[in-house]
């Protein structure tokens, strides 16, 4: 049985831990250096720059902390999933990077890709017993 398993009640924990130490610091970059952040958003040719660097600092921040510490975990997830999937497609386009960038956009957008399959597990299966959602009733 999977709830016999030695570690698996803290696993959701532990995972939204992982997790929360990529986004939160690439958020608190982001508020720290906002101009170059809307720089590079610019560079993609999205409209609006600094709306999309806004964004991005209220999902990697906002979102991961609610995520890290288990509340509304679910809705979290799927918004950063669904964040991380756009990065990916617009930030880590290698069909149409130079060649001697092909390998590594084509590394990043599919870790963007299997990072946000994780977060879909958060959203199906929820935050795990160490959340705030758990401690409400909402886990």
């Amino acid at each position: 049985m999977a709830s016999s398993l030695p570690g698996i009640s803290v696993a959701p924990l532990i995972g939204r831990i992982l997790v929360a130490l990529l986004f939160i610091p690439a958020g608190l970059g982001k508020i720290a250096g906002f101009s170059g952040t809307v720089a590079y958003v610019a560079s993609s040719g999205l409209p609006l720059p600094a709306l999309g660097a806004v964004i991005a600092i209220v999902v990697e921040v906002g979102l991961a902390t609610a995520l890290l510490v288990g509340w509304q975990a679910r809705w979290a997830a799927l918004l950063i999933a669904l964040f991380t999937l756009a990065a990916a497609f617009f930030f880590h386009r290698f069909w149409a990077a130079p060649p001697d960038q092909q390998m590594m956009q084509n590394i990043n957008f599919f870790k963007n890709v299997a990072i946000a399959g994780g977060l879909l597990f958060v959203y199906a299966f929820g935050p795990g017993a160490y959340s705030l959602d758990a401690r409400s009733g909402r886990a």
